[in-house]
């Protein structure tokens, strides 16, 4: 029963596309499959799933599937490979889910036009020539100017479409550039600029100009081409490039400081939140890259005295409106400087080695908050906690957890624990199993990011699903949104779980989430019921 329904919420999920999609164990085992409403001389015959791929479709490709599936398992990084079967051409995109499966996607060419990235986009060409360019631009006295662009969204997309989402970005952002010369030193006709992927969310711009108006005019040509929706698979994408800009001069010799000073200066877009704004290198960027280092330390110290702490959100019964329970999510007020976003927090805690404490630290808190809550008669139903990643992935987790229980001041059965689906689906099977034996309860949230998840997700024993807040905020403006959140709601009723909504800002949003079968949520429309942040113990 519970893989039959999850093998149905894969037909919703993907039921807007029209290549073929299957998840392949690394063991070249069909797990899962749909779509392909132009494949459909290689759509699997029924019964298909739980056979290896020998015994679904010819030698090549079946060797072909194996071949991905074991090496973008193991090299973590996706892949594509071109075939041809009855004289059509194919092209098969893997990326990996997980340590142990893949998802590939299957399209033909003819009716896709897939074109390969142009060499110089590639790392290594691209920082070859970058280098080329500055050392010209020294001995020439020429200007020359480095913008990286941080593309927000583009990761998370390209996930489950990476390479005809990667090639259409790339292909978007080339035409808006000025015309390429080949002779660097020709007159010039207006700033010449070339392109390089430096990851799959960051886009750098080389252009040979240091006038703040010609930078901004072809840099903000590229970014109205990457803001203009982005169509696959039926459905539009949007993504929101963030744009720092470093320019080389006397104190900026090396490509290597140059990119630093560049990305330093996007990261500052990226935290003013301002997406029209382009953030030039400056000293006072140097500044703030500088008092980040001491807020790693003002962090260690604020986990250390327990400053960072939760601020709960009611949980909601959307059917009668009843208060079910508290959603914790983090919350420091800075002596200082004032609120901190967890978002600015959580990501210097991640790249320092902090994470785990800090959620360890929050983790410890919850039996106080529990009785502060209960003490004011303000709790029914469960408390929940999302723990960090790190944490989740950490050995020490599950023995943290069960310390929390045996310490008694929260019934474990009111006790939730939320875990991000991508982080969920990374752990063994046991360890939710450990978990529902403590009698704590185990939601995986985020749901909808990671369609690789399914077949641990009718595994596991869980409480509840809880839908991607980024995707039930545009429910009724994005199709494939409201594709995804129906699907969730019915993976979650297939599961006998609870499904759950973070986001409910709206009443259109409540009464669609009702409609589509969705019991508990917490957002904007409740926030009569928000309780302020707890002040830290005396």
């Amino acid at each position: 029963m519970p893989h039959s329904g999850a093998r149905f919420a894969a037909e919703l999920i993907i039921d807007s596309l029209p290549d073929l999609v299957l998840w392949v164990g690394r063991d070249g085992t069909l797990l899962a499959h749909g779509g392909g409403g132009t494949t459909s001389a290689l759509n699997p015959r029924p019964g298909s799933i739980g056979k290896s791929v020998d015994a679904i479709w010819p030698a090549r490709l079946s060797s072909l599937l194996k071949q991905l599936a074991r090496t973008v398992s193991a090299q973590h990084e996706a892949a594509a490979a071109r075939f041809t079967s009855c004289g059509v051409e194919y092209v098969v995109h893997a990326s990996p889910q997980g340590t142990d499966r893949v998802v590939c996607v299957i399209r033909p060419l003819r009716d896709v036009a897939v074109s390969e990235p142009p060499p110089e986009f590639e790392r290594g060409t691209f920082l070859q020539r970058l280098r080329e360019s500055l050392a010209w631009a020294t001995v020439r006295e020429t200007p020359l100017a480095l913008a990286i662009i941080h593309i927000d969204g583009f990761a998370d997309i390209s996930a489950v479409l990476a390479a005809e989402v990667s090639e259409q970005v790339i292909g978007a952002a080339r035409r808006r550039l000025p015309p390429q010369r080949e002779d660097p030193a020709s007159a010039r006709g207006g700033p010449c600029a070339y392109l390089g992927l430096l990851s799959a969310s960051l886009l750098a711009v080389v252009i040979d100009s240091d006038e703040r108006a010609a930078i901004e005019a072809c840099v903000n040509d590229i970014c109205a081409s990457l803001r203009a929706p982005i169509h696959c698979a039926e459905a539009d994408f949007h993504l929101t490039p963030y744009v720092g800009v470093a320019i080389a001069g006397r104190d900026t010799d090396s490509p290597q400081l140059l990119l630093e000073r560049a990305r330093a200066a996007s990261l500052q877009a990226r935290r003013s939140g301002r997406t029209r704004d382009i953030h030039f290198f400056t000293d006072s960027v140097q500044l703030r890259a500088l008092a980040r280092i001491d807020l790693r330390a003002e962090l260690r110290r604020a986990i250390d005295n327990g400053e960072i702490r939760l601020r709960y959100r009611g949980r909601h019964d959307l059917r009668t409106d009843r208060l079910v329970g508290w959603v914790g999510s983090l919350h420091w007020i800075h002596p200082q400087r004032g609120q901190i976003r967890p978002a600015e927090f959580i990501r210097v805690a991640a790249a320092t080695g902090l994470a785990s404490a800090l959620s360890r630290s929050v983790l410890e808190q919850l039996r106080e908050d529990f009785a502060r809550l209960t003490g004011r008669g303000a709790l029914e139903g469960c408390i929940s906690f999302a723990a960090l990643q790190h944490h989740v992935l950490d050995d020490l987790f599950l023995c943290d957890v069960a310390q929390l229980v045996a310490a008694g001041g929260i019934p474990a059965a009111r006790l939730e624990l939320r875990i991000a689906e991508k982080v969920f689906v990374t752990r063994p099977p046991e360890h939710a199993e450990a978990l529902k034996r403590l009698g704590v309860r185990l939601v995986v949230d985020e749901v909808g990011r990671d369609l690789g998840s399914l077949p641990a997700l009718a595994r596991a024993p869980l409480s509840g699903l809880q839908l991607d807040r980024a995707w039930v905020t545009v429910l009724h403006t994005d199709p494939i949104a409201a594709t995804i959140c129906r699907a969730g709601i019915a993976l979650a009723n297939a599961l006998g779980v609870e499904p759950i909504a973070s986001g409910v800002d709206t009443v259109e949003s409540r009464a669609t989430l009702l409609a589509l079968g969705c019991t508990f949520g917490s957002g904007d429309f409740y926030r009569e019921e928000d309780w302020p942040p707890l002040a830290p113990p005396l």
